[in-house]
């Protein structure tokens, strides 16, 4: 059980392994209901797909013992709370937050096809005016049944600089094995989330674990997704010329996992962490020289080279959290890590790693959250879907 330093403003998180999913709930609700030093307004709660047949009755029961919070949750293949990462076992992490003076919306959104074209169903007619630049969404969606990219793109466009922070929930094989609770109902499909709007501020920490090499390349001829020429020159070629400058250690990481950064904002004259969105190379032409990504890209881009491996992820969370310490002027109260089930003990030699890095970086922060099958987070001023990435929500207040 974590408690964060604010008396005002409050976070409580709390774990449980136990096997039975009731006595999993009761406990983590003692544990981080009694810390919190009153009624919450909102609570998260993730758990394992061990507990996944029981989410109706952890909704109803999670619901009437933790009133009046509004509260989120899903189901999620590895479950993190502070400094612990439990993969692939039985666990329910709970997290608390007592925020008075914000006011929180949640929604159930599903995503349909209309003869006139894609809509998202679910906004709650109260979110339809001006938006403060200070609010956010937290968001989990259900990756077989919701295009997380459709909102996000919805939300740069029709929001634009207010940010998302959330993942895709994970541990199921085929549709409808997945679960999604928004108070006391539960989901197969869709998505959940809970627009912040009051005091409480979000610092969005979005690390994709990669590292640059070589130079940065403007995009001289492109289609859709295939780069054909890179600074006026063969893409292939360009990157040929990179790889007999790297170490023989960081040649076969070009060979085994190579990805490409998209700068977000153009209007920067030094790129570094944080400004490119991060897309995998998934087919070279050795014939055309012309590389073909994960991503849409167009001639005038910026891009450059990465490569991922654990050194360059775990170098690159730590240097993000300490610039974003840097940043928050408050205590922060509480922290929600959505990483990708691509990590943990699969990416890094030992175990705990992402939740850890929060803990060295702020203190025992209360935190909660799971392994997902997609993050969400932003990058600049734009929220995308992301892989092989640890996306976290810092919260803190400036009252």
């Amino acid at each position: 059980m974590i408690t964060a330093r604010s008396t005002s403003f409050n976070c409580a998180s709390a774990l449980s392994t136990h096997s039975e999913w009731n006595l999993a709930l009761d406990e983590a609700i003692e544990a981080a209901h009694d810390s919190l030093g009153g009624a919450p307004d909102l609570g998260l709660i993730f758990f394992s797909p061990y507990h996944a047949a029981a989410a109706d009755k952890i909704a109803a029961a999670a619901t009437k013992r933790l009133a009046p919070a509004m509260l989120i949750g899903c189901t999620g293949e590895s479950i993190a709370s502070t400094s612990q990462e439990v993969e692939e076992e039985p666990a329910l992490s709970l997290w608390l937050a007592r925020w008075p003076k914000v006011k929180l919306t949640p929604m159930h959104l599903r995503f349909e096809r209309t003869p006139e074209g894609a809509v998202l169903e679910g906004w709650p007619d109260s979110l339809a005016g001006d938006w403060l630049p200070s609010d956010f969404l937290i968001a989990l969606g259900e990756p077989f049944t919701f295009p997380a990219d459709y909102l996000l793109e919805r939300m740069n466009e029709d929001r634009a600089g207010v940010p998302v922070i959330g993942g895709m929930a994970s541990g199921a094989a085929s549709p409808g094995d997945n679960r999604l609770l928004c108070g006391e109902k539960t989901f197969a499909e869709g998505a959940v989330a809970i627009h912040v709007s009051g005091p409480v501020r979000l610092k969005a920490v979005v690390s994709q674990g990669c590292r640059p090499i070589g130079r940065h390349f403007v995009v001289t001829k492109a289609e859709r997704n295939i780069i054909y020429e890179l600074g006026g020159k063969p893409a292939l070629l360009q990157l040929r010329e990179i790889f007999d400058t790297l170490p023989t250690s960081e040649q076969r990481l070009v060979q085994t996992a190579l990805h490409i950064g998209r700068v977000v904002s153009e209007y920067k004259d030094h790129f570094e962490h944080g400004d490119f969105l991060i897309r995998n190379v998934v087919g070279i032409d050795a014939n055309s020289g012309a590389i073909a990504v994960g991503d849409y890209l167009r001639p005038g881009q910026t891009v450059q080279f990465h490569i991922r491996d654990e050194e360059a992820a775990d170098a690159e969370l730590k240097q993000l959290l300490a610039a974003a310490k840097k940043e928050i002027a408050s205590p922060p109260l509480g922290s929600l890590l959505f990483t990708c089930n691509g990590r943990g003990t699969r990416m890094f030699s030992h175990p705990h790693h992402d939740a850890s890095a929060v803990a060295a970086a702020f203190g025992p922060l209360p935190l909660a959250g799971f392994f997902a099958q997609g993050e969400l987070g932003p990058i600049g001023q734009q929220n995308f879907v992301h892989g092989f990435t640890a996306s976290i929500g810092i919260f803190y207040t400036d009252e």
